[in-house]
């Protein structure tokens, strides 16, 4: 394809916005491409700046799983990254009892489940994606969930009342295109400089773990899907990202640090209290009965992490009938020793075997990325020494 030397795009006014990224950013629109089919449509409330931003991004990274995975697959994002991603894979017992699930769920309710669940303090406030339209469960679901919006390729009638109710009437609802096709080249205007790229359109499936690079050479099917699901996510998280999955589940995402070791123990930390969740001692925590669930799940998180100030403490202890005993290091250290099977994608070459380090902290099992790196042996080395199973992509996933 040629570079033209000149470019000229006619945009048909589609909204105006409360305000840009932040207030003082007014006047704040957006655009349509003339001539072409619109992305989605405003079912319901008043979408903001970033809130378009995330829905986007994150309705891309879902329709693309459910592409590549044919299940339903849900997406929790803030701030142009995901806090989490799920796939319609049932959960485990210990996942139901962590994430306070009593019921049956839909496909996709389970798959926001999952999205939800992955690093639940940060989705505190999300905007959710579904790969499919949103049926009832899934409604029920996202009704008592602090969120700020939805885009969906569709809702059902009752779906579409349940959450036209929330926030006030308030909550943000899309309906995504699902027949829209986007520009094979995209525009992006900073300071005055317009940049042009084509459109990051490879599509990540199973031959992304056909170069091997281990002397274990064999994935197991479910690592073939969350190494697929992983790549996928770290696509449309801001880099250098690095992230985790397992179960059809990422449960630690790195995003946006200038260090890809810094990335890697940013998902790992995540990584940890998503396990810790599930230990016993946590589970049991005695809350009263009329601590909320906002409330309780970030209890949990600070039982967890357990670095409370004094008046910290004292307002965390009003949660409970009783005063847990805290949950000790050698518990921590013993507990996630037996996390084990995960799978880590990292959206560039790992420059260093530090990296690989520090995924053999969180189970991490198996590994893609793109190689190339001057330290490609020494990293397969490290791998080596972990017993892990690691394939070379050669397909770099930045995202700005």
């Amino acid at each position: 394809m040629e570079t033209p030397a000149n470019v000229t795009r006619e945009y048909t006014f589609n909204r105006t916005l409360k305000y840009g990224c932040n207030p003082q950013q007014t006047p704040a629109s957006i655009y349509s491409i003339k001539g072409t089919e619109e992305a989605f449509k405003v079912l319901n409330g008043n979408p903001g700046y970033i809130n378009l931003l995330d829905a986007l991004n994150a309705y891309q990274l879902v329709r693309e799983a459910r592409d590549s995975l044919g299940v339903p697959a849900a997406a929790s994002f803030k701030h142009v990254s995901p806090a989490g991603v799920g796939l319609a894979v049932p959960l485990t017992e210990a996942e139901k009892k962590a994430y306070e699930v009593n019921e049956e769920l839909s496909g996709l309710a389970l798959a926001y489940t999952r999205a939800r669940n992955a690093d639940p303090m940060s989705s505190y406030g999300d905007f959710a994606a579904m790969s499919d339209p949103v049926d009832i469960e899934t409604a029920k679901k996202l009704k008592f969930e602090v969120s700020d919006g939805i885009i969906a390729p569709g809702f059902s009638p009752e779906a579409l009342e349940i959450l036209k109710a929330k926030k006030s009437g308030g909550y943000v609802i899309l309906e995504a295109n699902p027949n829209y096709k986007p520009p094979e080249i995209e525009y992006r205007e900073v300071y005055g400089v317009v940049f042009a790229q084509r459109r990051n359109q490879v599509k990540i499936d199973q031959t992304t773990l056909d170069n091997v690079k281990t002397n274990i050479t064999q994935f197991p099917p479910e690592a073939k899907r969350d190494l697929i699901l992983a790549q996928i996510a770290v696509k449309y998280t801001q880099s250098n990202s690095v992230g985790f999955a397992i179960n059809g589940q990422m449960i630690g995402i790195g995003a946006g640090q200038q260090s890809r070791v810094d990335c890697t123990k940013l998902a790992g930390r995540k990584v940890t209290t998503w396990f810790l969740l599930q230990h016993p001692k946590v589970l049991g925590l005695p809350f009263k009965k009329e601590v909320k669930k906002v409330a309780r799940v970030n209890a949990r998180v600070r039982y967890i992490e357990g670095d409370f100030t004094d008046a910290e403490k004292q307002e965390w202890n009003g949660n409970f009938e009783s005063v847990p005993p805290p949950l000790t290091q050698q518990e921590k250290d013993e507990w996630l020793s037996t996390l084990t099977g995960v799978s880590c994608s990292s959206d560039a070459f790992f420059p260093f075997r530090d990296g690989i380090d520090t995924c053999a902290r969180y189970g991490v099992s198996y590994v893609v990325q793109p190689g190339g790196s001057q330290a490609d042996d020494s990293v397969i080395k490290a791998c080596n020494e972990y017993k892990m199973v690691m394939a070379f992509s050669n397909l770099r996933l930045f995202h700005h």
